[in-house]
């Protein structure tokens, strides 16, 4: 029986990496990072420093992923889109705010072909753009839903609500890859991930791994995330790695459970 071949993460819109921590802990090799922010570029770069990176989303494309990466596709494209144009802090101008690069996110998802979208953003979005976001990843063969989940559902002592979107490939899209470079879409319905989050159990906050700040030396925090950044918009933006855990470690056993059964 041939190994099953590892589970890929590509992140978008990265930060200090709490979502990539997280894949981490859920069993995924992250091997490509997009970050603008040259604070958190330095985390990732110290973390991660022999993953290549791009700091500007809008010039990561498909065949310079495939040149730096030797990858045509990965299982999974994380990203934190911006969430100024939703956030109850701002003007909350949605499509019509400057930073709103939720289409180049849809851009890279079309161009890479994922089997799997996680997308996340404040609870604003649910108001401000949602149902767009949802129909324009049917446009393009993606089906999905949304979770909203508090960090204090997995011990942390703040609220700090997150919005998770998560779509999965429907199986025609890939008939075109499979043909062209022998990548197969396993045939699962997305259903089975939500009822794997439903009965995942939450994890807590002394689950070992950190980010810590590549400058101070200071000592890890119980969230996964250091104590001493000097950016507090690093923390501000960041998501709790726990927070996001059970949805990547519910994707990572279907996924790999599907591959068993094609062995």
């Amino acid at each position: 029986m041939r190994t099953i071949e590892k589970l890929t993460h590509l992140s978008l819109f990265t930060g200090i990496g709490g979502i990539d921590l997280a894949a981490e802990w859920a069993g995924f090799e992250t091997i490509g990072q997009c970050e603008w922010g040259d604070y958190a570029t330095k985390v990732l770069e110290k973390h991660w420093p022999a993953i290549p990176k791009w700091k500007d989303v809008r010039s990561l494309t498909g065949d310079n992923f495939y040149e730096r990466t030797g990858m045509r596709t990965v299982d999974i494209i994380s990203g934190g889109f911006p969430c100024q144009p939703y956030s109850i802090a701002g003007k909350q101008r949605g499509k019509d705010d400057d930073r709103y690069l939720w289409p180049e996110m849809l851009r890279v998802v079309q161009e890479i072909k994922p089997t799997w979208v996680l997308g996340e953003n404040v609870v604003g979005i649910l108001r401000l753009g949602i149902e767009k976001i949802l129909s324009e990843l049917e446009s393009i063969g993606y089906q999905g839903g949304v979770f909203q989940i508090p960090a204090c559902s997995v011990g942390a002592a703040h609220k700090r609500d997150r919005v998770f979107i998560i779509s999965y490939a429907i199986g025609k899209r890939w008939d075109g890859l499979e043909q062209e470079h022998g990548i197969r879409c396993p045939d699962i319905d997305i259903s089975n991930a939500f009822e794997a989050w439903n009965n995942a159990e939450h994890l807590s906050l002394d689950f070992y791994g950190a980010i810590s700040n590549p400058s101070s030396g200071k000592k890890r925090n119980d969230n996964g995330l250091s104590e001493g950044m000097d950016r507090l918009e690093c923390i501000g933006n960041a998501v709790v790695p726990q927070q996001v855990y059970p949805i990547l470690k519910s994707i990572a056993e279907i996924e790999l459970n599907s591959r068993r059964k094609t062995e």
